[in-house]
């Protein structure tokens, strides 16, 4: 099956791409958005490109590369009465919420800002940029990626 793109978003206060640069690799818990999960669950692949998008700050935008490492698997912080992600619906026999584990691929210079992405007319149909996309998981057309690349310089 061919190579797939993604966006993931993560507010940096969270977890930044210098979490991830630390971490080399990490679990993408906590997504409690069906659509989402059913990207990861169904559609990932090991081996897909993934642009790490800061949100929710004062300058939002891709701030690296990554790449999903593992196949999708049940997030153990839905079985986890600690955790904020705890799901009481969600037995280990009947998960509803799956991650994926994605690993670091580079850090950008400089984060590029969704203003300049919005201006992109080779991005002016990424579901980033559209209105009402808020997922914090989307894919990414080979075109799509290719313009991101381009714009790293």
């Amino acid at each position: 099956m061919a190579k797939r793109y993604w966006l993931m978003k993560s507010e940096p206060g969270t977890f930044s791409i210098d979490d991830l640069e630390r971490a080399k690799t990490t679990a993408w818990d906590g997504v409690r958005n069906y659509q989402a999960r059913n990207f990861m669950r169904d559609q990932m692949q090991k081996g897909d490109g993934v642009l790490f998008y800061h949100s929710s700050c004062p300058v939002p935008g891709i701030a690296g590369f990554a790449r999903v490492c593992s196949d999708a698997y049940p997030d153990p912080t839905q079985f986890d009465q600690r955790s904020k992600y705890y799901d009481d619906k969600s037995k280990p026999s009947t998960p509803r919420w799956f991650l994926v584990d994605i690993q670091f691929v580079k850090k950008l210079k400089d984060v590029i800002p969704l203003e300049v992405i919005k201006s992109n007319p080779a991005l002016a149909d990424m579901k980033l940029v559209q209105r009402g996309q808020r997922l914090s998981v989307q894919p990414v057309t080979p075109a799509e990626w290719k313009a991101i690349v381009a714009m790293t310089g």
